[in-house]
């Protein structure tokens, strides 16, 4: 008689992340950073944001393609304060606003996303160090309130900010929420700036372009500190 050999159970499927592997995966976030960032030479998000939709596209349109548009404009690194310039200007400072925060909450979301789930891995061995470590358990421990304080800070590059997070402990909802409501004030701030830039002598843009100076400063004082300290610890 033949013998009975027990049939071989089946394997578990490999999540795709797995099989693909930390280090490939971060190199597949290289390249979708690096075509987004080399798309700029064949569009503009600016300048299709001032520019507008189609004279043929739905009005209820308006508003879901403008956020798109500035959300991967975000993902390009695009400086944010040129998208928020370009929303006031063509839509006002309501509509504007609404969706420049709209917008830099979504291509926040897509950038934690893309830094979770393709780079996190491969880089987290790396964060060692007693600044690290505290900095990641502080991110990890008190999500929300570690985000909105780097939404507030003006000298913070809003990219950075959006991988540092995905790299981190912090959760996803947290991290969401505060970006949403850390960049309100800045984003109206530019917003305003450039749908009242018609009217330089208006009290919202003097007092928006007053503003816009004293961030610019501040974030010179932050960077002119942070250097020092770095000399003095050399």
């Amino acid at each position: 008689m033949p013998d009975a050999t027990p049939p071989t159970p089946p394997q578990p499927a490999v999540p795709a992340r797995r099989a693909l592997g930390p280090w490939l995966r971060f190199a597949l976030l290289v390249v979708i950073l690096g075509a987004a960032a080399g798309s700029l030479l064949l569009w503009s998000p600016t300048a299709l944001l001032t520019g507008g939709l189609p004279d043929g596209m739905p009005g209820y349109w308006r508003v879901p393609v403008l956020t798109a548009v500035y959300a991967v404009g975000t993902l390009a690194f695009v400086p944010r304060p040129a998208l928020n310039a370009a929303a006031g200007l063509l839509l006002g400072i309501q509509q504007g606003l609404l969706m420049a925060v709209l917008g830099t909450t979504l291509g926040a979301a897509l950038a934690f996303a893309l830094g979770r789930l393709l780079g996190r891995e491969a880089l987290r061995p790396y964060l060692r160090g007693r600044m690290l470590t505290t900095l990641d358990r502080r991110f990890t421990e008190q999500g929300f309130r570690s985000v909105l304080l780097l939404r507030l800070f003006p000298g913070m590059p809003f990219q950075a900010a959006n991988y540092g997070a995905a790299f981190s402990g912090v959760r996803f909802t947290p991290f969401l929420t505060a970006t949403a409501l850390g960049v309100v004030p800045t984003t109206a701030v530019y917003v305003t700036a450039a749908a009242s830039a018609s009217e330089p002598g208006s009290a919202a843009f003097l007092v928006s372009a007053g503003v816009i100076a004293a961030l610019v400063l501040g974030s010179l004082v932050s960077l002119w500190r942070a250097a020092r300290r770095r000399t003095a610890t050399v």
